[in-house]
């Protein structure tokens, strides 16, 4: 419990500072953990007979990364995207020079892998520039309501918890620990109106719902991710905690809907 609570207090300080320090520390760092989650990712495949082609799929990775990012700075970028199809096809087409039983489910993992971890880490890191210049609020928003939710499932949940969510993927998980880090992000959203004067109030506590609801189910995913290849957890990078996938497994599936919200239903 000590080593947990040192690695996750020194994890929120590296998380905030990632944010806080301007938008080159910010654009490097997630561009830096998208590559090792990525990397984390095909190395879960381990011991199994999936060999996913991890050359084409960092490149690929640092290029969609990237272009995001330049359509995040200017509309103008979106002409790039024409070059992922040509990259892209490098993962097919390098099968066809090895002799594999099964090519396409080699295939089927390294292109997961990219919108399992490159995709969403791309999202977040656009909350950053939704206006076209960076302003840290929605990221330093989204990662506060996130851990929240954590929290607060877990708090509750270990506490109330009786019925249980989905047991079949993860058996310690309940309704009354997903209500519990819903309320308690919601809570965290009207504290944030008191800073983060730019956002409406009711988007973000549509920012908290979506947070709290994808976020587990993020989690849940992952969770039958490893259960699928029989493994505890996603690494050991964090003592105490796992793998960075089992830290940002809620950001997976959240990041890109919260995004998309923002982006089409408000005008932030």
């Amino acid at each position: 419990m000590k080593t947990r609570a040192i690695t996750g207090f020194f994890f929120v300080i590296v998380m905030l500072a990632s944010v806080l320090t301007g938008r080159y520390v910010f654009d490097v760092f997630y561009f830096l953990l998208a590559g090792f989650c990525l990397w984390e990712f095909y190395g879960l495949l381990k011991g199994t007979s999936i060999i996913p082609n991890r050359i084409a799929a960092l490149i690929n990775g640092a290029l969609i990364y990237a272009i995001f990012a330049l359509i995040a700075y200017a509309d103008d970028a979106q002409k790039f995207i024409l070059l992922l199809p040509i990259t892209m096809s490098a993962v097919a087409i390098s099968e066809l020079f090895k002799k594999n039983e099964a090519p396409f489910t080699n295939i089927a993992y390294t292109y997961f892998g990219l919108l399992f971890t490159i995709v969403p880490f791309s999202f977040f890191h656009a909350l950053g520039y939704l206006n076209s210049s960076f302003n840290p609020h929605l990221p330093l928003a989204f990662l506060l309501m996130l851990w929240g939710n954590d929290t607060g499932a877990y708090l509750v949940g270990s506490k109330f918890g009786r019925t249980k969510l989905f047991e079949r993927h993860s058996p310690k998980k309940t309704w009354e620990g997903f209500i519990g880090g819903m309320v308690i992000t919601i809570g965290i959203a009207f504290i944030l109106d008191n800073f983060f004067t730019e956002v409406p109030l009711q988007h973000l506590i549509w920012m908290a719902v979506l947070i709290s609801t994808f976020g587990t189910i993020g989690d849940l995913i992952e969770s039958m991710l490893k259960r699928s290849l029989n493994v505890k957890d996603s690494g050991g990078i964090l003592p105490g905690h796992g793998g960075l996938l089992d830290r940002f497994d809620g950001l997976l599936m959240a990041a890109p809907i919260v995004y998309a919200y923002l982006y089409f239903v408000t005008n932030v």
